[in-house]
């Protein structure tokens, strides 16, 4: 009710007090008189009436005072409408939101930054300058005290392999993941660290499904251990000498696995990825029996710019390329040479250097391959233990891409691309008919044949290093 500058005057409505709806009162600048009754609006303003008696107290009125509810408003003050008072609630509400949406925002910043600092941390690299440059990814670090425990402190009972740079034992973590750690020999020594080096480093950049993968590591100033997943199938080489038997489409299987792998490695890595040591051991087989390529040990990265890389020759006996064996030198054709005597592992069932036995001469084995297929007798290359459940024409088929692969001159060797494609069923004939005329011109009476060039140089077994050999799963 707005009833200000009406020169209303008298004493003040006693009857507005029985106003019980009345909320808003403007009674300022009138000549109103003693007394403000009781009533119960909320918000009113007498200010320019000199006569009424606001408090009550004055010597001409009657002690009536205000409702605890009302107030008085000052010369400074006016009464807001409630539309208004309705605006400044919504102001009111949005700014709250506002405020508590920053916070919000803030709050998950800071806890990026804490997960971001605390991964730092965790994976912090080791204070040695053999080990300045190497890239630990988002591998897990175990401390040794863990990696004791989970494996019975490296009792003789847990070993799944022994080799040249050490032992692997099957553990088991605390949340029940069964692991193989391989505990490499001598750990402060430089041919350990070259190889915890380069598998930490490599196997941390190439994921693929046919690859094994790095689950983490362990470093103290005398040890070096490698953690990966443990494949309870074990290695082809363990399977191949045990049962049940591997039937031949799970053979086939298998070589378009590693196959695979050993294509990305090669073609598909920045830098590329030189393994160095294919063969039937190194070859994992996880729960579906998929090949998994494993041991990087002796894996050796190269850049895109270099064709080749002079190293230390390592590897196992009848799996190096003669070039490697003869110059040091290893390149992506080192690791075809090595897969072409993998597929002859698959095909016997035996290790390379014992299928040859049947030639009956030292180092021939692949002149005895050449020949056998020649002479269509490729059943005696077979896996007894497969009998008679193989399909001939893919069993040629796969001693071809073999033979290929396991040319003496690297640069007449496929590329894995092409492997694969030949496995697949692409291109292998004219493939196959390409090298066979260049067998035909470039052999000569008075030569030695490629398998006796390359026998003599597996004579001098003083450039090896036997590799790791698995008894069981891995």
């Amino acid at each position: 009710m707005r009833l200000n500058n009406n020169s209303l005057s008298g004493a003040f409505p006693m009857s507005l007090g029985n106003m019980t709806q009345l909320a808003f009162l403007d009674l300022s600048y009138n000549n109103l008189s003693g007394p403000i009754p009781r009533f119960p609006a909320k918000t009113f303003n007498i200010v320019g009436n000199p006569l009424i008696c606001p408090t009550g107290s004055e010597p001409d009125c009657n002690g009536t005072t205000l409702m605890p509810m009302s107030m008085n408003l000052n010369s400074s003050q006016t009464a807001l409408p409630p539309g208004r008072t309705n605006r400044h609630k919504v102001a009111l509400a949005f700014g709250l939101s506002l405020g508590c949406l920053c916070l919000m925002v803030l709050g998950f910043g800071l806890l990026l930054w804490w997960r971001q600092r605390h991964h730092k941390q965790i994976f912090f690299d080791v204070k040695d300058r053999h080990h300045e440059e190497i890239s630990l990814g988002n591998l897990k670090r175990f401390h040794f005290r863990e990696l004791q425990i989970a494996t019975s402190t490296f009792s003789s009972k847990n070993i799944l392999g022994k080799g040249g740079f050490g032992n692997v034992y099957k553990g088991i973590l605390p949340d029940g993941t069964i692991v193989a750690v391989k505990r490499l020999k001598d750990g402060s020594a430089i041919g350990g660290e070259i190889q915890f080096q380069t598998e930490v480093e490599m196997i941390s950049l190439a994921v693929h499904r046919n690859l094994l993968r790095l689950y983490g590591f362990c470093v103290t100033p005398t040890e070096r251990l490698l953690v990966y997943p443990y494949m309870s199938n074990g290695s082809v080489a363990s399977r191949l000498r045990g049962k049940p038997v591997l039937d031949w489409c799970t053979r086939k299987r298998i070589a378009l696995g590693a196959a695979r792998g050993l294509l990305y490695l090669h073609e598909q890595c920045d830098p590329k990825i030189i393994h160095r040591d294919v063969k039937a051991a190194n070859i994992l087989l996880d729960d579906y029996c998929e090949a998994v390529v494993g041991d990087f040990g002796l894996a050796k990265l190269l850049d895109h710019q270099d064709s080749h890389v002079t190293t230390a020759v390592r590897g196992t006996v009848g799996h190096i390329a003669p070039e490697y064996l003869s110059t040091g030198q290893s390149s992506e054709k080192t690791d075809v040479f090595g897969f072409g005597i993998l597929l002859l592992e698959l095909i016997t069932g035996q290790r390379a250097l014992e299928f040859g036995k049947a030639a009956n001469q030292k180092g021939a084995m692949l002149d005895w391959v050449k020949k056998i297929h020649q002479e269509k007798k490729l059943e005696m290359l077979v896996d007894r233990d497969l009998k008679s459940n193989y399909d001939r024409i893919e069993l040629e088929e796969m001693v071809q891409v073999a033979l290929l692969c396991t040319q003496y001159l690297p640069g007449h060797r496929p590329k894995m691309s092409e492997v694969v494609r030949m496995l697949e069923g692409d291109g292998l004939a004219e493939r196959w008919e390409a090298s066979q005329r260049v067998e035909s011109t470039k052999c000569k009476p008075h030569e030695l044949s490629a398998s006796d060039r390359y026998s003599d140089l597996t004579d001098d077994s003083s450039l090896l290093v036997q590799a790791m050999e698995l008894s069981g799963p891995r």
